[in-house]
């Protein structure tokens, strides 16, 4: 599996393109805001001639959500997630407004629920869903046993773990999430978070202060 890494929008979101040489190819956390950022986005797909299989979302905080309606307009999907954050955070805009930004385009709803234990396959791979509340209600993080990888979206970066005072968020939810399906996985597992630098699982369960 290839993994190509986009930092976007003003809030630095790391939106992951995943791919192989099948071609076949899964968006995580489309956080493409201004033209540019799309641009760069569908440069890179069709210079690398990738079929977009899948647009996922660890959650809907906006930030990973910015590019949502873009990428399903331009490659005829629909975004899928977690119900729980569909059902219990504020629309986009709503959460933009709070932040002073102006979205215009409405939020694309999911076209299908992910729920843990679920499965996501492109070309030769597959992604386990792991859903890991606290961080948002429906929150999921993405683990490829093969490529040894897990996209934590906001669950957990590199010495910390995601903030807790946005909607539906819980401090103890998030840290038994992170305990019971993350630290179980093999220590040489290579996290990619939703901002921030990749890490281990290994270096989490050693130096991550919240999680000793």
């Amino acid at each position: 599996m290839k993994i190509k890494i986009f930092v976007f929008n003003i809030i630095s979101v790391n939106t992951f393109i995943l791919y192989d040489d099948t071609h076949e190819a899964v968006i995580i956390d489309c956080g493409c805001l201004k033209a540019d950022e799309q641009t760069a986005l569908t440069d890179f797909i069709k210079d690398n001639k990738l079929i977009v299989k899948h647009l996922l979302n660890t959650h809907l905080h906006m930030d990973h959500a910015f590019g949502n309606t873009f990428a399903a307009q331009t490659f005829g999907l629909q975004p899928e997630g977690n119900r729980l954050d569909e059902t219990e955070l504020p629309p986009l805009q709503q959460q933009a407004a709070r932040f002073g930004i102006q979205i215009n385009d409405p939020a694309i709803p999911f076209g299908s629920y992910l729920d843990d234990g679920d499965t996501v396959s492109f070309g030769l791979n597959t992604l386990h869903c792991l859903h890991v509340p606290g961080h948002s209600p429906g929150s999921l993080a993405f683990y490829s046993p093969e490529a040894a990888c897990v996209f934590s979206g906001d669950v957990l970066f590199q010495g910390s773990i995601g903030r807790t005072d946005l909607w539906g968020g819980d401090f103890n939810t998030l840290i038994a999430g992170i305990r019971n399906k993350l630290l179980t996985l093999p220590d040489h597992t290579t996290v990619y978070p939703g901002h921030g630098s990749p890490t281990t699982i290994g270096e989490e369960k050693r130096f991550n202060r919240y999680l000793r």
